[in-house]
């Protein structure tokens, strides 16, 4: 599953730099799923929605820090647990339990990303 952050965010910002796919964005930002890879053209979203990889979308949030789904993989083929709850003083990385995924879809999204 993606990892989501809760509204205990405190906004520290050490999240953001730990993330292997450019996944986490400060509150307010706009996010594009080309933002520190190499993705380019057509990129089709885990809903089946296409988006142009370079297209500005809507942040997830306006208050605090926030994880793109489509971007997560859970740090897995890069790490051995999430770095951004492994490195959060507040414990509010955690799994999403609205999008449970397996180790070979986290994969399969680490693959697409990351050319």
């Amino acid at each position: 599953m993606a990892i989501i952050i809760t509204d205990e965010c405190i906004n520290c910002g050490a999240c953001e730099p730990e993330c292997p796919n450019n996944a986490i964005y400060e509150g307010g930002i706009e996010w594009r799923i080309s933002d520190g890879n190499t993705v380019q053209g057509q990129y089709t979203l885990v809903d089946g929605s296409k988006v142009d990889a370079h297209q500005k979308n809507l942040p997830v949030s306006n208050d605090y820090y926030y994880i793109v789904p489509d971007k997560c993989t859970e740090c897995v083929g890069f790490h051995e647990e999430p770095q951004c709850a492994a490195v959060c003083p507040v414990d509010c990385c955690v799994p999403d339990p609205d999008r449970k995924e397996s180790q070979e879809i986290l994969l399969t999204r680490k693959e697409s990303l990351h050319l």
